[in-house]
């Protein structure tokens, strides 16, 4: 049973979320010329390229999630051309490797990200040598953005500390939150259009496509039925991922403090 405390506002609106798709240029092949390249190496590069991606794209009010690290992908509501030109310019001049971007926008992240993922492919293969920093797809225009544009569900596993953290092997620990997480990723994207990032400890993040209270307590009730992690939720709606994302923090701490499980900022 979801515990909520009814009457609680939540925003209604179309979502327009302008996603973008990363991708290291050549990357695979890289890697093993000359020779095979170390891993400690290789996993210091991807860690630092996605710290910097992440400066980059927060300072003009985006959010990347590292995904497979050779890919990531970024919420980049606001952000036009020229400074998608820019960030790609400055891992050019301070990396071995370039990047390649792809934009597109729909009320669907997951039909967005299709839409910048095809792009992409369409330019060339991701172990193409001559398909570099490759600049596809059209951002959304100022005139048609919205206060609603972008919806960020923080999800938590309640008392994760006292049921996992403090009582089992770290590993099995670790287990018990991917559990979660891969399963509420999967129910996300194929019952809401949405897509859902580990973002580390015990938190997941999802770029939702509108989704109403029921949606995100069904979600909660399937994850738990299904593979016996409890979450709960906060919700944000805003015209840039990060005050959607700031409120979805602040509705979670909703949650905390009032015990219950679905919570609008």
């Amino acid at each position: 049973m979801v515990r909520q405390i009814p009457g609680r506002p939540e925003p209604s609106g179309v979502t327009n979320t302008q996603v973008t798709l990363i991708q290291i240029d050549n990357y695979g092949p890289w890697t093993v010329t000359p020779e095979p390249r170390r891993e400690v190496d290789l996993q210091t590069l991807q860690s630092r390229l996605y710290a910097d991606l992440s400066q980059l794209f927060g300072n003009r009010d985006g959010y990347v999630f590292f995904t497979r690290f050779d890919n990531m992908i970024a919420v980049t509501n606001g952000l036009d051309r020229d400074a998608h030109a820019l960030i790609q310019e400055s891992v050019g001049n301070r990396y071995p490797v370039t990047i390649s971007l792809s934009v597109a926008v729909d009320g669907s992240p997951a039909v967005a990200l299709g839409t910048a993922t095809d792009q992409l492919q369409d330019a060339g293969s991701a172990q193409d040598r001559s398909r570099t920093e490759i600049l596809r797809g059209a951002t959304l225009p100022e005139d048609e953005r919205s206060d609603d544009d972008v919806q960020i569900a923080h999800f938590d596993v309640n008392d994760a500390t006292g049921k996992y953290t403090d009582q089992l092997n770290e590993f099995d620990t670790f287990i018990n939150i991917e559990q979660g997480y891969a399963e509420l990723m999967r129910y996300m994207r194929h019952a809401h259009d949405s897509l859902s990032f580990f973002v580390g400890g015990d938190n997941v993040i999802a770029v939702c496509a509108d989704v109403d209270r029921r949606g995100f307590a069904d979600a909660i009730e399937h994850v738990n039925e299904t593979v016996g992690v409890e979450l709960k939720v906060g919700v944000g709606q805003s015209r840039t991922v990060q005050v959607a994302g700031m409120d979805a923090k602040h509705a979670l701490e909703t949650c905390r403090e009032e015990h219950t499980d679905v919570e609008f900022a």
